[in-house]
């Protein structure tokens, strides 16, 4: 459940990362060790404790400072320790999406945006998907989570909220950039419908290569 929100920022840091997907109500780990991150994360701290998570556009790797998919999303730090080796790691909890309104003049190592939160007030609010059949989702997870190495413990799966379950997996998947970036700007319905796509075709995908490996 997203905590009570704090105010959402007029500026806001941001933290470009390929593959990283935070959704509002879901927690994020982060282990920082570059000297502009960890700046950055200096920076939040004091300011709200809020940072951006946006991702490079599709393509473009992390380095320097690439041009960003226009969609976000901003989240709390929840928890915070340093490591001994002088890198930080941080636990984000989604807040709420946003959109870039414009990047801010570099002033510091790290990089700000004013964020437009105009299209997003919708996540803060506790979310049912009644059509959807989180039931048939958890039967595939199993197969697909094998396939791709992860362990998970699926044993309280059918017990959370579908919209909870399909955020989560969204999180943890081994998607494609873009894929992420899709499932990050779509609404709770049509992610949960995007969410059952991707893993019927990685589950496709699986059974094409078995077949083959047979002939």
């Amino acid at each position: 459940m997203i905590r009570s929100a704090p105010a959402l920022p007029d500026r806001l840091v941001i933290f470009p990362l390929t593959g990283a997907l935070l959704l509002p109500g879901g927690v994020l780990p982060l282990n920082i060790f570059e000297p502009r991150y960890l700046a950055m994360t200096d920076a939040a701290l004091g300011e709200g404790r809020m940072i951006g998570m946006i991702q490079p556009l599709e393509g473009k790797d992390d380095a320097g400072d690439p041009p960003l998919y226009r969609t976000g999303c901003a989240g709390r730090i929840i928890e915070f320790r340093e490591s001994g080796d002088g890198r930080y790691l941080v636990n984000l909890e989604g807040m709420s999406r946003f959109d870039v309104a414009e990047e801010l003049p570099r002033t510091e190592l790290f990089r700000r945006v004013r964020p437009d939160w105009s299209r997003y007030a919708g996540d803060a609010d506790e979310i049912e998907l009644p059509d959807f059949d989180a039931a048939r989702l958890v039967e595939k997870l199993t197969p697909f989570l094998r396939r791709h190495r992860i362990k998970a413990d699926l044993s309280a799966a059918n017990s959370v909220p579908a919209v909870r379950l399909v955020d989560a997996v969204a999180m943890m998947g081994p998607f494609a950039p873009a894929e992420k970036q899709a499932l990050l700007e779509a609404e709770p319905a049509e992610r949960a419908r995007l969410l059952t796509k991707l893993v019927d075709m990685a589950l496709l995908a699986s059974a094409g290569d078995i077949a083959s490996a047979r002939h």
